[in-house]
């Protein structure tokens, strides 16, 4: 008897996409053209002179980071300090009556 395979759905576990495009890749491009526009508007570039520095941004952002962003990214993220602290423990429903020191009543039943 040939064993027999269950078709699987192949987009599970895919990175999002818009076309060839990552969909991690939009919003950092979005705000490079941005950034672009107001560095060719504050030195009165062309429209292609703000275009080639767009696309130059966005090539270099997609060569750095390609479809993986965060192994670049995460390099930038401070590791924190960690440091050892010796604290006493006391428990949240403090009892103070297991502390008192009364002596017990002698011949006398709980019940």
């Amino acid at each position: 008897m040939a064993a027999q395979f269950r078709s699987v759905n192949t987009i599970l576990g895919a990175q999002p996409r818009l076309g060839p495009i990552p969909a991690d890749q939009i919003m950092p491009w979005f705000c490079i053209t941005g950034a672009s526009y107001l560095l060719g508007r504050g030195l009165n570039l062309t429209w292609i002179s703000t275009g080639f520095i767009a696309a130059w941004g966005m090539s270099t952002w997609w060569i750095l980071t390609g479809g993986r962003s965060w192994t670049f990214t995460a390099k930038f993220v401070p590791t924190p300090t960690w440091s050892r602290g010796y604290a006493r423990y006391l428990r949240f429903t403090h009892d103070e009556t297991a502390y008192r020191q009364t002596p017990p009543q002698a011949g006398r039943s709980i019940r």
